[in-house]
């Protein structure tokens, strides 16, 4: 569902550690209420991408804006507006073992509201009921499947009611079905709350699902190799890479 005009902006970003770089003035935008999907071949950038663009690694150069907001030069109460515009889900759910399901969803609200208690407790509820866990409320992470681990990790990660969530490989390592479940649940928040989504995957069947709009990253070219809707890519693109990506092609391995 886009609806808006440019919610994030990275402008000729350059990603290295060290002397190694690994992207290289790269630049993009995501639309606000789109569901964009970062995609390419293994050790090409999309995790580290995703770090950069929620803050965690300082560009070695450009810039990238969250709402007009310089993620990388924003501190004080600028920052912590910022961080509230947006979620992380991380790929392995990251949820607190030794909290209940409401108690890991609570605990954005304890560190950036001044809500009491008992309206924590309520907003919790709402989230685990908007992705369908409400009934888990009082169980711990350990007590659940690692699906519905997620679907809790995204209910805390929209407990500040961020614009925009940040999924990193939502559907590793689960079945097809709780997959399809999740991709149902994450086009469902969008088209109801207009929840824009940046997510890192590289499930065809998901990516096919929900994204309006993918780059592909390439680790020899650092930098975007292809951009557009997964079908017009997989249909029309003339790379031989990008072909095999979205068909699934084995391709011989360079010497």
């Amino acid at each position: 569902m886009v609806t808006g005009p440019h919610i994030i902006e990275v402008r000729d970003l350059t990603a290295a550690y060290g002397d190694f770089v690994l992207l290289e003035k790269i630049s993009f935008s995501v639309r606000r209420g789109e569901v964009f999907v970062i995609i390419g071949g293994s050790g090409c950038g999309k995790s580290t991408l995703m770090k950069h663009l929620i803050g965690l690694l300082p560009p070695a150069s450009g810039e990238i804006l969250i709402d007009g907001c310089n993620v990388t030069a924003a501190s004080g109460t600028e920052r912590a507006g910022l961080i509230k515009k947006f979620g992380v889900m991380y790929q392995s759910g990251a949820l607190f073992g030794s909290l209940t399901l409401e108690e890991n969803v609570m605990l954005p609200m304890e560190e950036f509201t001044d809500l009491p208690a008992d309206a924590r407790q309520l907003v919790a509820r709402m989230k685990l009921s908007l992705v369908g866990l409400e009934r888990f409320a009082a169980h711990f992470p350990a007590e659940i499947s690692g699906g519905m681990q997620k679907r809790a990790a995204i209910a805390r990660a929209m407990a500040l009611d961020p614009d925009v969530l940040f999924l990193d490989e939502p559907s590793a390592g689960l079945d097809p079905v709780t997959s399809a479940g999740l991709d149902e649940l994450i086009l469902s928040l969008n088209d109801n709350l207009g929840v824009t989504f940046v997510i890192v995957s590289h499930e065809l069947a998901s990516i096919y699902a929900v994204a309006d709009r993918v780059i592909m990253l390439d680790s020899s070219k650092k930098g975007i190799l292809a951009e557009g809707p997964p079908a017009d890519l997989r249909d029309h693109d003339e790379d031989p890479f990008v072909h095999a990506f979205f068909h699934r092609e084995a391709r011989e391995m360079s010497a």
